[in-house]
């Protein structure tokens, strides 16, 4: 009875992905992450000055409107180079290839930040499963399907000690009105926090606690009427 309800209510939709997406993805690459950005960093010793921005930035949008191309996506944010691959044997497939690839983000000010940032692709699975009759979900649905596959996500991640300080959930909302920067400005705001990090950590200073809010104004990322409002920018650190 448990399971038909759950069905019903397509519960179990986002909570699947969600540990798909860990065991099967984020489990294996994310432990390899820092040894690719010390590789590279080796070969471009200027692009990476902060350790604090080495680990994977992923994506998290709740309208699931991903974007093959994410130089198409904000022209302030442009391809570098792919990172070293990570091939194993996985499922049968001989020398399965895992790689992330690195992107310039230019601020504001026309400053260069670097950082391997990407998609949480289980996001493209609710968008097409809201554009098919037989999924029959509804952009309301979808949408709050997408905040429980963040919040599944991030918890998932925080009790993870193999991915532990190789990962940052961007999750966002995006602006009703179309922003030609509003990414950028998104992920910026994830790499300054981590620049100042690690400015606070090399000088042996507690940072204060950051803003919780979005820019424009805090999202409730709450299920049901008996969930809490949990804030977008928490990162399991």
């Amino acid at each position: 009875e448990m399971s038909e309800m759950s069905e019903r209510s397509k519960q179990n939709v986002a909570h699947g992905l969600a540990w798909s997406y860990y065991v099967g993805y984020l489990k294996i690459v994310l432990p390899r992450v820092k040894k690719s950005m010390e590789e590279f960093c080796r070969a471009n010793p200027n692009l990476l000055a902060c350790r604090k921005t080495w680990k994977l930035h992923i994506l998290v949008p709740l309208s699931c409107d991903v974007y093959d191309d994410l130089e198409k996506a904000d022209s302030n944010i442009q391809y570098v180079a792919d990172l070293t691959e990570t091939i194993l044997a996985r499922a049968g497939t001989k020398k399965r290839v895992y790689k992330h690839s690195l992107y310039t983000i230019r601020d504001e000010e026309n400053q260069l930040w670097h950082c391997a940032v990407e998609y949480a692709t289980p996001l493209q699975s609710l968008y097409a499963m809201s554009q098919d009759e037989c999924a029959a979900f509804s952009r309301e649905e979808r949408l709050e399907q997408a905040k429980l596959f963040y919040r599944t996500l991030e918890e998932i991640l925080k009790g993870s000690k193999e991915c532990a300080d190789a990962y940052r959930l961007i999750a966002y909302e995006e602006p009703e009105e179309a922003e030609t920067h509003f990414l950028s400005r998104e992920i910026m705001w994830h790499l300054r926090q981590e620049h100042h990090e690690e400015i606070a950590m090399l000088e042996g200073n507690h940072l204060d606690t950051p803003s919780m809010a979005l820019d424009s104004a805090e999202l409730n990322l709450q299920i049901s009427g008996s969930d809490l409002p949990q804030p977008l920018r928490t990162d399991g650190f």
